[in-house]
């Protein structure tokens, strides 16, 4: 057990601890928000299954299809068409809050539905799909973030 001199040393330490853990746990959300958002790009223009509370995405209707080929795009890559709703998909880190979103109002419009779209959610099952990585990187974060600052040469999030 680590013995201190005086109250201002101990206090020192701890204030070290802290800020470790704060810049691990930092350091271990941008990895996950990162992850987050490619998954979420990559499903754009793919078909996807049900994951957690999220319904799987339904056949593109077949007026839809023939609207996307008289646009000169695609027949069936759902959500795909010039690319700029997954180019719209991005993450921001601050403090200890990750946001991965997208300023697309069509985003909102396909991640909920509407009267005459059925909900295609991207933003939610992406983050599912990337549960484990999810909690492997934060727990061990946390873990590194106080051996770190209890200390510890070296953290392996470096």
């Amino acid at each position: 057990m680590k013995e201190f001199a005086h109250l201002g040393e101990m206090v020192a330490h701890l204030a070290t601890m802290a800020a470790a853990e704060t810049l691990a746990l930092h350091h271990g959300l941008k990895k996950c928000a990162v992850a987050i958002e490619r998954t979420a790009k990559q499903e754009i223009g793919e078909y996807q299954g049900e994951v957690g509370p999220f319904a799987g995405w339904v056949e593109l209707a077949d007026s839809t299809k023939a609207d996307r080929v008289a646009q000169g795009f695609t027949e069936n890559d759902p959500l795909l068409r010039s690319g700029k709703l997954r180019a719209s998909i991005s993450h921001q880190i601050h403090g200890l809050e990750a946001v991965v979103g997208s300023d697309s109002d069509i985003m909102v419009y396909q991640e909920l539905g509407t009267e005459h779209i059925p909900p295609r959610a991207v933003l939610g099952p992406a983050a599912i799909r990337n549960k484990e990585l999810i909690l492997k990187t934060l727990g061990k974060a946390a873990a590194e973030g106080l051996l770190y600052g209890a200390g510890s040469s070296q953290t392996a999030l470096e």
